[in-house]
């Protein structure tokens, strides 16, 4: 499972590193390359709370080989293909596996340990995922150098086949009292989910007030309005209890991405791209300037459990959100002149954070219910947590381009053309003639962004630590 966990988000951010050469190969625009990212991002957000409540009624370890299979499978076809439209369906394919992974391999191993062994496999799953992560940047920049991009997709199969290789040892497990599939659930929460991602890939696209963005936004509202109904009218065949929402501990937990993860996430998809196209850097170059922020990441998961274990789970994620809001604001001083001394500090911070968050999130999940729905809750944080990933890399596109658009505008660049610009830009694609003035607004645009960021982490803390305050024994 650990394997598979650091294939996962290497899907993600190497892909996003190989993103520009696949695009020069190609000749395809940036909106279309950009489709490489969204397409598995969708269905990998959009999956997994399905693909929880699949594990729990069929097997967990039988969902779990048919989704390292599917990531394997479809990441060669990738590698092997030249056509970009093929290559944006073989990436759904294969963010729905990835989801398949991520929901069932939880649930195996809340199912197979328990106590101190399920504390230490948790936080060896949590660094091997920010491993993932951490490492994806550097690696996918020193395979793109060497080999091209398709090697980057070679590399997410070799690893997920050899997960695949360990995983057919793992038990098996069910929840013995699985009501048939709650079909009507299930369609509703997919396709809302699905609707919340055209809404940030409509408005990167065509703007926030176009039709491509409001249609999709109006959908999702409607139908997880349904999906809500759905759950809340016959409980004991919902694929999910939303009755556990009213519980203050267990929304805190489910809601930790957005206090902590968000901001990982953004910076390892666009700082290096900022990097290279307004500082000089080559992709390699740009990986390693990332080295204070995803270093911890291999080594804090393991320290968050053993802090948690020994402290509280309020104190370790009070602490990562306070450690994150500080890094980001650390942000605001980027342009295109900082050195990596000067990033290293707000970077490490967010690493620091993001690495002790690791360590405990995934196991708080799924002990929060019993055994037998672990699949289930599985599915319901891994939901939340790659929903507002997605949302965040989506929304932090739309912001990015439109912000620095906005600001080419002022400086009196054509509508149409600060608008192409801007895009390029955020892909780390920079004319050296336009240079300065788009340094200055995309460096804008960025401070905003991490403003955010900063905000959602504050209030994340704050309720953190309200929420999970001990209470009297009744």
């Amino acid at each position: 499972m650990a394997t598979a966990s650091a294939a996962l988000p290497f899907s993600v951010t190497g892909a996003a590193v190989a993103l520009p050469e696949l695009s020069a190969q190609l000749g395809s625009s940036i909106g279309a390359t950009q489709w490489v990212q969204n397409a598995f991002n969708l269905t990998f957000a959009s999956m997994a709370m399905a693909c929880g409540s699949l594990a729990d009624r069929f097997g967990r370890r039988r969902v779990l080989l048919a989704g390292i299979g599917t990531v394997a499978a479809m990441a060669l076809l990738i590698a092997l293909s030249d056509s970009l439209p093929l290559i944006d369906l073989l990436r759904a394919a294969q963010g729905c596996g990835g989801a398949a992974v991520l929901a069932s391999g939880a649930a195996v191993l809340a199912h197979a340990a328990t106590g101190q062994r399920r504390r230490f496999a948790f936080g060896v799953l949590g660094t091997s995922f920010g491993g993932g992560l951490a490492l994806g940047p550097v690696a996918a920049g020193a395979l793109v150098d060497v080999a091209g991009w398709r090697a980057v997709f070679f590399a997410v199969a070799a690893v997920a086949l050899a997960a695949l290789l360990c995983a057919r040892r793992a038990p098996e497990s069910r929840n013995p009292a699985a009501t048939p599939l709650d079909w009507p659930g299930l369609g509703t929460f997919t396709a809302g989910l699905a609707s919340v991602s055209f809404v940030f890939v409509g408005a990167t696209t065509h703007g926030w007030g176009s039709a491509a963005t409001v249609a999709p936004l109006v959908a999702s509202v409607v139908l997880l309005t349904a999906f809500v109904v759905v759950e809340a009218r016959d409980v004991r065949r919902a694929m999910f209890d939303v009755r556990l929402f009213r519980r203050a501990d267990f929304v805190a937990v489910v809601c930790q991405p957005f206090a902590v993860t968000l901001a990982f996430v953004v910076l390892l998809v666009y700082l290096p791209p900022y990097l290279q196209g307004l500082t000089g850097r080559d992709v390699l170059s740009s990986g390693l300037a990332l080295i204070p922020l995803t270093l911890p990441v291999l080594v804090t998961p393991l320290l968050g459990g053993w802090l948690g274990a020994r402290t509280s789970l309020r104190t370790v994620l009070t602490l990562a959100a306070v450690l994150n809001a500080v890094g980001c604001l650390g942000l605001l001083t980027l342009n295109p002149h900082s050195t990596w001394l000067g990033l290293a500090g707000p970077l490490l911070l967010c690493g620091l954070g993001v690495g002790l968050a690791f360590g405990v999130m995934d196991n708080a999940a799924v002990s929060s219910v019993p055994v037998e729905h672990a699949g289930a809750a599985a599915g319901i944080f891994n939901t939340v947590r790659l929903a507002a990933e997605s949302i965040a890399v989506a929304g932090a596109a739309a912001v990015l381009t439109n912000w620095t658009a906005a600001a080419l505008r002022r400086d009196g660049v054509p509508g149409g053309r600060a608008g192409e610009i801007a895009g390029h830009a955020v892909q780390g694609l920079v004319d050296g003639s336009e240079g300065a003035p788009v340094g200055a607004a995309l460096s804008s645009a960025f401070h905003l962004v991490a403003v955010g960021l900063a905000a959602l982490s504050v209030v994340g803390a704050a309720l953190t630590y309200r929420a999970l305050r001990p209470r009297p024994a009744r």
